[in-house]
């Protein structure tokens, strides 16, 4: 009976670009979501109903990684097919000019909107964007997008009750407060009086307002091919989450009142908080394949969940993640190329294309993305040349597909860092930024761990293997190309 299933899937998947109308695609992108956040992916003290039932309608991936380890370059990863050493955003920084928003792409560059959007597609993003201010080349407006609503800049979107959120090129009012965005609780301020925290929050909750937008797109365009990008805020900082939700964990945990001394704003139940925000996001992102169910285009939609890198370091802004163990017992958080810093939990369904309840542990990451989702339309063809991103559209589909040579990531942040996926072999160089800001000032040199043995990176094997070291590090020189904009100083020519 399984063998039979299995043929069934196959033989679906190699009709499916057959089909007298091309699939939809609802592409959903959790914020600094951990590895071991989701029910799904072990986690037991939050609910995550809607997601654990998309797990169980399709395939988990085990072995993803997110572009990079912080937002915008690990966004700017998913829409262009390149690898940070060959994209032009790799780290996360504002743009000099402009009001708000981070350093925008060059124009015609996030080849996945552009591709679609040639393919006859209906583009709507809701969430948060990073990619480039309004107005700049890397409007969202400008890359394909035919609909934006949400958040343009990273920083702006670290308050959930702005004032305004963007609708295309146009402030939309919310009615709230103005706030600072990072805020500290006043010395001798009674920590167990719910008054002391009332001015930190509003009445219009911003991902309720996002996500209400990206269900009226879905309604609006029933009737032809999307694309929804719904990259939500949730869980990032700061820690803030309407009472109904957060009544839902009411004494659910053990708690010690947040103050606001290490960024962000205060809260007095910040654990809580973390959970509950989570469970509001697989809500909304249950309505919304409700939605799917009732327009009945739910057989005809390809949904993806995943999120843009690992879980913060404990307390920052209040989060706790070895609480929760939100990385799933990785070693490294946000910031980081340990496994807990950019190995993100992966899902992905479609009715009659993939088997329910699938696992795949092959390496994929988000530059794949492009070349699988562009597969998945019927537009094989329209791949750009030029990505590092290889289809892993047969392994969805049940198939044996070739392991990739390799997997590189790279950032000059957090001390300029860089790291190799080989098999279950993994190098990793840190600290090649001199003087720059880092979590950790461990000495840099080369460090290999083996996946499979050592799945949390203990045991350091460098000096054992150094034929492998050799092999991982000549991988790491060549993929590393230089950047102007970006740098990272022991690499480039320029600084030799």
């Amino acid at each position: 009976m399984r063998a039979l299933a299995t043929i069934l899937f196959t033989l679906a998947c190699t009709t499916a670009t057959a089909a007298d109308r091309l699939p939809n695609i609802v592409f959903i992108l959790a914020d600094d979501l951990g590895y071991g956040d989701l029910g799904c992916f072990g986690q037991p003290k939050i609910r995550t109903p809607n997601l654990d039932a998309l797990a169980a309608r399709g395939m988990r991936l085990t072995s993803h990684y997110s572009g990079s380890n912080v937002c915008a370059p690990s966004r700017c990863v998913l829409m262009t097919g390149r690898h940070p050493g060959h994209a032009y955003i790799r780290d996360n920084r504002q743009q000099k000019g402009y009001p708000e928003g981070q350093e925008s792409v060059p124009a015609d560059y996030l080849g996945l909107p552009l591709a679609l959007k040639r393919q006859g597609y209906a583009l709507g993003g809701f969430g948060k964007w990073g990619l480039g201010p309004v107005g700049s080349p890397g409007d969202p407006l400008k890359q394909g997008f035919d609909r934006w609503f949400g958040f343009n800049c990273q920083a702006v979107a670290h308050n959930y009750y702005p004032t305004s959120l963007w609708d295309n090129a146009k402030p939309y009012p919310l009615n709230n407060p103005k706030l600072a965005a990072h805020q500290k609780l006043p010395t001798g301020a009674d920590l167990n009086d719910p008054k002391t925290y009332a001015g930190y929050a509003g009445k219009e909750y911003a991902p309720d307002v996002i996500a209400e937008k990206a269900l009226e797109f879905v309604r609006e365009h029933r009737d032809r091919p999307f694309f929804l990008y719904y990259p939500t805020t949730v869980p990032h900082l700061a820690l803030q989450v309407p009472e109904d939700s957060l009544r839902e964990y009411a004494d659910a945990f053990p708690e010690t009142p947040y103050t606001g001394n290490r960024g962000y704003l205060p809260h007095p139940r910040p654990r809580a908080a973390y959970a509950a925000m989570i469970t509001r996001m697989d809500r909304d992102i249950g309505r919304l394949l409700s939605l799917l169910d009732e327009l009945k285009i739910a057989d005809n939609t390809v949904v993806v969940f995943t999120s843009d890198n690992g879980p913060l370091y404990d307390q920052l802004g209040g989060t706790d993640s070895a609480f929760f163990d939100s990385a799933a017992g990785l070693r490294g958080r946000k910031g980081s190329f340990y496994e807990g810093g950019f190995r993100v939990p992966g899902i992905v369904a479609w009715p009659g294309r993939i088997a329910p309840g699938t696992v795949s542990d092959r390496v994929t990451g988000f530059e794949d993305w492009l070349p699988s989702l562009l597969e998945m339309a019927g537009a094989k063809n329209a791949v750009p040349r030029d990505i590092d991103g290889i289809s892993f559209w047969p392994t969805l589909c049940g198939e044996q597909q070739p392991a990739r040579a390799f997997l590189y990531r790279e950032s000059p942040g957090y001390g300029g860092q860089q790291c190799v996926r080989v098999g279950n072999l993994k190098a990793i160089r840190r600290n090649l930024n001199p003087g720059a800001k880092a979590k950790d000032k461990s000495p840099g040199g080369v460090e290999l761990y083996d996946l499979a043995a050592d799945r949390a990176e203990t045991k350091d094997l460098a000096g054992q293997m150094p034929d492998e070291v050799r092999k991982l590090t000549s991988i790491m020189d060549r993929e590393h190309v230089s950047s102007k904009e970006f740098s990272i100083k022991a690499l480039d020519k320029s600084a030799r």
